[in-house]
């Protein structure tokens, strides 16, 4: 298991967008559990920002700098997320040859190993957080 530490989005929400699995070298993983809060329909239906949520959360954690903000997402739902779904997204760098502008991949699967959403996120790395003056 890696071991980096985190050193962004300290305050993010388990709840919301998921709780930290692990952090590595360019990589990280989280999960979340799809609750009642995040359903949208009587089939159960999970709305798809929570998903966004967790891999964009992801993608922050493998930039993995205090000061990376997201720029970009191309995004793709592959299948339905549902009530007590356990969602686990993995995130990837896959160019960072910029140093400023980091592309990272992001597959999400659920608890059957079935991969339910996949993205390409392109973040920033400031000098500055983006609210500091």
């Amino acid at each position: 298991m890696d071991s980096t530490a985190q050193k962004t989005h300290e305050l993010a929400s388990e709840k919301l967008i998921g709780s930290v699995v692990s952090i590595g070298t360019g990589t990280a993983t989280v999960k979340l559990t799809i609750t009642e809060e995040m359903i949208v329909d009587s089939y159960h239906l999970s709305h798809g920002s929570f998903v966004f949520g967790l891999a964009d959360y992801a993608a922050m954690l493998a930039v993995n700098e205090p000061t990376v903000v997201l720029g970009k997402a191309t995004s793709k739902f592959l299948k339905p997320v549902v009530l007590h779904d356990e969602v686990t997204a993995v995130a990837t760098i896959t160019d960072n040859s910029n140093g400023k502008k980091v592309t990272v991949s992001v597959g999400v699967e659920n608890q059957n190993k079935e991969q339910v959403f996949e993205g390409e996120f392109v973040c920033f790395v400031l000098k500055k957080h983006i609210l500091a003056k």
